[in-house]
């Protein structure tokens, strides 16, 4: 498994990263163990969670998932050999039973937040702390058309970088990233650090796919020139890419399936493009799921790619991408289909 650096810091994290959103909801705690022993066998070394995780978030599952890997970093005894990443929720009344649908990144929230993971992942330390979404009115989640818009509430981008750099000095997290930011913000978050001597951005962790690709137009160009890479989340869709859902099939078990929320990649003009990307896949005898990742993987501006599985059987296919190397013949036929059909589901 091939390493990279992690922006700028004395990290390197392999080009896979194991997501973990489905574990404590449609994964067990067994499911969650067994995932992680086989991405660890495999050469992953980072894994990627939050404190509002699982997802769908539900006040009977908050937290969950942290606590799967938790109790598993405390069996297995490898903390030395993990890369953990974790994330603090933003400001959202949609999560009422998470500090009663008041949590802002601020110093309160960040702390309290923190201690809990921590408490919950059985560790001492989180070597990348990531701000799960922006404390201000912006795009993100698929919002397009930006509207300006006054929020007096939001918390000044230079009291959480202080906040976070006060962890950092007590040894509770090692680096910080941002996560669904924009250009904007996190240009703001580097030149912050810099002009006040404080933490850097090592990542960032946005939605980057063959359906959306809207990170190349400003973001790439930020990731790459400022050495803060991209930890590409939802690769596959949530699924879609892999052609299941294709002609309207419904696979049980599937979260397209299960949670009619999960509807992001399944408007008509991403089945369209879906199709041709599984299509062409099958023309060149390649697994749909894998052609997909590797192209990600192979992006310049990536740092890490995070896949998730809900069986052992997608995370061996998951795995196997890594070691897949796509054609010029093969990437000039992808950048056609999204000519025809440019990011059909930001």
């Amino acid at each position: 498994m091939e390493l990279r650096p992690l922006g700028r810091s004395d990290i390197r994290v392999s080009a896979l990263c194991l997501g973990t959103m489905t574990f404590g909801e449609q994964n067990s705690e067994a499911d969650a163990h067994a995932q992680l022993d086989r991405a660890l066998a495999a050469g992953i070394n980072v894994i990627d969670t939050a404190e509002m995780y699982p997802v769908p978030p539900r006040a009977e599952t908050i937290g969950r998932t942290e606590a799967y890997i938790g109790s598993w970093l405390a069996s297995r005894v490898c903390r030395d050999r993990v890369v953990l990443a974790s994330k603090v929720a933003g400001p959202g009344a949609w999560l009422p039973h998470l500090r009663g649908g008041k949590s802002r990144l601020d110093r309160a929230n960040i702390v309290t937040a923190l201690d809990g993971s921590l408490k919950r992942l059985q560790t001492d330390w989180i070597d990348l702390y990531q701000l799960h979404w922006p404390d201000r009115e912006t795009n993100f989640f698929g919002k397009l058309g930006y509207s300006p818009a006054e929020d007096a509430h939001s918390v000044p981008l230079l009291e959480t970088l202080e906040v976070l750099a006060d962890q950092v000095r007590a040894g509770k997290i090692r680096h910080i990233g941002v996560s669904n930011e924009t250009p904007w913000g996190l240009m703001r978050f580097l030149a912050l650090a810099q002009e006040h001597g404080l933490p850097r951005m090592v990542s960032i962790q946005n939605p980057y796919s063959l359906l959306n690709r809207t990170f190349e137009v400003g973001l790439a160009e930020v990731a790459y020139r400022e050495d803060c890479g991209l930890l590409a989340y939802s690769p596959l869709g949530f699924g879609v890419l892999s052609g299941k859902y294709l002609n309207d099939a419904r696979p049980a078990g599937a979260r397209v399936t299960l949670f009619e929320r999960f509807n992001r990649y399944s408007n008509p003009q991403a089945e369209r493009a879906t199709a041709e990307y599984v299509a062409l896949a099958r023309r060149h005898g390649l697994d749909p799921v894998q052609m997909a990742l590797a192209w990600v993987t192979s992006r310049p501006f990536v740092t890490s790619n995070i896949i998730g599985a809900t069986t052992l059987d997608q995370l061996e296919a998951n795995l196997a991408s890594v070691d897949l190397r796509l054609s010029d013949d093969l990437i000039a036929e992808i950048e056609a289909i999204h000519t025809r059909q440019p990011n059909p589901a930001p």
